[in-house]
């Protein structure tokens, strides 16, 4: 492959910032109702197996869309696919408003759910198409560190709007923004070779390895490959534990520190400020490794190992002794988490020909999601009966070295699917 120059162009890192604004907008809608939990729990009387199927509801209507979506955007490609993702999530989020029971709230979550699930497969086919592999973990985790953001900015906000103006005007204001970042999406985002402010040099840069046209592969023939395997095993043990901060962490600092809805924003702002270093650290880490000659599956396999080390402390959280100290061990963890998945999540733009990944991204978020009900019913049942989130944190602890070894073992070599196997 000839030499390419890193050009001066920038109208791909535009995209990413624009993924990164959808991610943002994304996990605070999915994060307004975790926060109200507390509150809307003693006043309607939810219990926690309540609210633990409303989480299992949310995710399995999560990843059954993961792999429709993934499938669709193959086909209609990432601007078609996250503009409808991002119509059908705000619908089901503002329709929060309609319901107070954890039942009422489930018939909401779906739609939310569904379009949540299509933003991740556009987000990735996007990447694919505008990032060249040495750049595209460190992209991945820039717009991944969306998710930290969204997760900073919802306790800061979304309890103020509750108290001065009613918890459903916090849905419908958070909801409206979501319909100004899709007029910004539609009017920007086109592929590489038809926008029409890419330079030569940015697309040769873009374009310096080699693209099939998006098509999809047939089921059987995916679920034969080894790599496909590697990506849904190493979201099913990893992608749980994401879950588990998002839906509970309000609920952990209020049971065991006493934290009230209104003081949630800096425990939960430290701990996502930690994770957005996590996601864009182990998106850089594997991306210098690469430009430094190292190759790809070592690169990948040195930094998610780095992160699973950092999450062995979460095993202590439980038992910390102030609200900080176990601030900072979740913190830890969140950080490793969103660097280790920043590289598991570059593994279908790695081992597979581009243009080609959104069945298998699809096939990886329903395996996530079950993991995930899995987690959140195991959880609802510990905290029910034990009322301790011991069990829970020695879960998240072991995750990450587990799932590296998984992956590991499927894909030792780190070696692509050759176009042979799928055509």
């Amino acid at each position: 492959m000839t030499e390419i120059a890193r050009p001066r162009g920038n109208v791909r890192w535009v995209i990413c910032g624009l993924l990164f604004a959808a991610v943002v907008l994304s996990y605070v809608d999915r994060l307004v109702l975790p926060v109200l939990k507390p509150s809307l729990q003693a006043r309607y009387g939810w219990t926690e197996q309540g609210y633990a199927d409303l989480a299992i509801w949310f995710q399995g209507a999560y990843g059954l869309a993961y792999v429709l979506f993934g499938r669709l955007v193959d086909r209609v490609g990432a601007r078609i696919g996250y503009a409808l993702a991002v119509t059908l999530w705000t619908i089901g989020h503002v329709a929060h408003v309609l319901f107070t029971s954890t039942a009422g709230m489930a018939i909401a979550r779906v739609p939310l759910a569904i379009g949540e699930a299509g933003a991740f497969p556009a987000a990735l086919a996007a990447t694919g198409e505008w990032f060249p592999k040495s750049e595209r973990a460190l992209a991945i985790g820039i717009f991944n560190a969306g998710s930290n953001v969204g997760a900073i900015v919802t306790p800061l906000v979304v309890p103020i709007i509750a108290v001065t103006f009613g918890w459903r005007m916090a849905f419908v204001a958070t909801g409206l923004l979501t319909v100004l970042w899709l007029v910004a999406w539609l009017g920007f985002y086109r592929r590489p070779r038809e926008h029409a402010r890419v330079t030569p040099a940015e697309l040769a840069w873009i374009e310096r390895e080699p693209a099939e046209p998006a098509r999809p592969i047939a089921w059987r023939t995916l679920l034969s490959l080894r790599q496909t395997w590697a990506y849904m095993l190493g979201r099913f043990l990893i992608d749980p534990v994401w879950w588990t901060f998002l839906f509970w962490l309000p609920d952990f600092f209020n049971r065991q520190y006493h934290v009230k809805m209104l003081d949630f924003g800096p425990p939960l702002v430290a701990v996502y400020l930690l994770a957005d270093i996590g996601s864009i650290g182990g998106g850089w880490l594997s991306s210098r490794l690469l430009l430094r000659g190292w190759t790809t599956g070592r690169a990948r396999k040195t930094a998610m190992l780095v992160c699973a080390l950092f999450a062995l402390p979460i095993a202590f959280a439980a038992h910390a002794p102030s609200l900080w100290s176990a601030v900072l061990l979740i913190g830890l963890a969140c950080a490793a988490h969103q660097g280790f998945s920043a590289n598991v999540y570059a593994l279908p733009g790695d081992l597979f020909p581009r243009g080609r990944a959104g069945s298998v991204i699809g096939l990886g978020g329903l395996s996530g999601a079950v993991g995930g009900m899995l987690m959140a019913k195991f959880a609802g049942t510990i905290l029910a009966r034990l009322g301790s989130y011991q069990p829970i944190f020695l879960v998240a602890a072991c995750a990450y070295l587990v799932a590296l070894l998984v992956i590991h073992f499927l894909v030792p070599r780190y070696t692509p699917v050759a176009s042979a196997q799928i055509a």
